[in-house]
């Protein structure tokens, strides 16, 4: 390391910023101001603050990840030319030629199923051919699947209000939507990983999951026209919705991607593709942050979650199916990190353990909707 990076990495994070940082704050909170006086009649106290606290979070975090300050202002741009081309119409999406098969929500969605497919095909690709360009090109087409299913979900966003004013919410509330998301997060950390850590190899096996989800989307689309945009049930009419749903879900895309990262040490570790993928210490140290963010942020939705279960049916644990496998969920990946940190444990045991772990969430987020009743059962398939 030389003396420019040691002093530039014992600089504050204000000091290291410079005025094109201070620029990209000043958008995001300009944005914000646009939004909240453009429809500032259809948003309650607790959504102004989220609009302002996503703000000052998102400045933040593009200061430490200048890609995904790009991201944001993509995103916001793309998203603000989309509703502009509505003029108040929902049939306009498909009458207005970019709209229709550019950037609608569900064309926009729909393109990033194309892109993460066109992904995992050219990080398999690289991978066997070791080609640092198409690792390149995989990276970017990742980059641009992120950027429509964020687009796609943003006018979503805004669609829903164009069926009614009550009808309105934000596009987290049935599988359809929220496996979209699942499937955005869970690139945005294997982004983060790769950018950090240098592990391209990895990014076949972990768009494997994600692909798994985009599947799920085009059955879900296709054979239940599930993208229809439809009113929240009473039971997600709530603020608690907009912060529980996002946490659960970094969660459960950090488990997704210890559990992809694990299945590439497991071959690893028995000779195949060794000579391709990041060492084995570089993995298992991969599936050890991926596990710990997902944990942190699985108990912050856990205990967001029983405060939203206080208020709409007066207790905070039921012992619902949902609430008990969240639980297993808590306690699997609590085990994993105690066994880890405490104990030292390493190797083949833990990246296994990833792996049934991931089958364990699958239940919890999905097989409970489709086996099991309870209060969540407005979930169901």
């Amino acid at each position: 390391m030389n003396s420019h990076s040691l002093d530039y990495q014992q600089k504050t994070l204000l000091q290291r910023l410079n005025w094109q940082d201070w620029l990209y704050a000043l958008i995001v909170v300009a944005g914000s101001v646009f939004a909240y006086v453009k429809y500032a009649q259809y948003m309650d106290i607790y959504e102004v603050g989220f609009l302002f606290g996503a703000a000052a979070l998102f400045s933040y975090i593009g200061w430490q990840w200048k890609r995904l300050a790009k991201l944001v202002l993509m995103v916001g741009v793309i998203s603000l030319f989309s509703v502009s081309l509505y003029h108040g119409e929902q049939a306009r999406a498909t009458q207005v030629f970019l709209l229709k098969y550019l950037i609608s929500s569900q064309s926009a969605i729909m393109w990033m199923n194309v892109f993460f497919v066109l992904a995992m095909a050219t990080y398999w690709f690289a991978l066997f051919k070791r080609s640092v360009f198409t690792g390149k090109v995989a990276t970017a087409l990742t980059w641009s699947a992120v950027l429509f299913g964020f687009v796609g979900l943003m006018v979503r966003w805004y669609e829903s209000y164009l069926i009614a004013p009550d009808v309105g919410h934000i596009p987290v509330s049935n599988l359809y939507e929220v496996f979209i998301l699942f499937c955005l997060i869970t690139a945005l950390l294997y982004l983060h990983y790769e950018q950090k850590l240098n592990t391209k190899q990895l990014g076949g096996f972990v768009l494997l999951v994600i692909n798994a989800a985009v599947g799920f989307i085009l059955w879900y689309t296709f054979d239940r026209q599930a993208h229809n945009i439809q009113p929240l049930v009473p039971a997600l009419q709530s603020y608690w919705m907009k912060i529980h749903v996002p946490a659960n879900f970094i969660g459960y895309g950090s488990f997704s991607l210890a559990a992809m990262v694990a299945s590439a040490y497991l071959l690893a570790s028995k000779g195949f593709l060794a000579s391709r993928l990041p060492s084995l210490e570089v993995m298992d140290d991969l599936m050890y942050k991926s596990i710990a963010v997902g944990f942190a942020f699985f108990t912050i939705a856990t205990i967001l979650g029983a405060m939203w279960a206080a208020e709409a049916w007066g207790g905070y644990w039921s012992w619902d199916p949902k609430e008990t496998w969240a639980l297993i969920v808590w306690l699997n990946y609590a085990a994993w990190l105690h066994l880890r940190m405490v104990k030292g444990l390493r190797g083949a045991v833990l990246a296994w353990w990833a792996l049934v772990g991931l089958i364990v969430t699958t239940f919890a987020f999905l097989g409970v909707n489709m086996f099991l009743s309870g209060l969540h059962s407005y979930g169901t398939l």
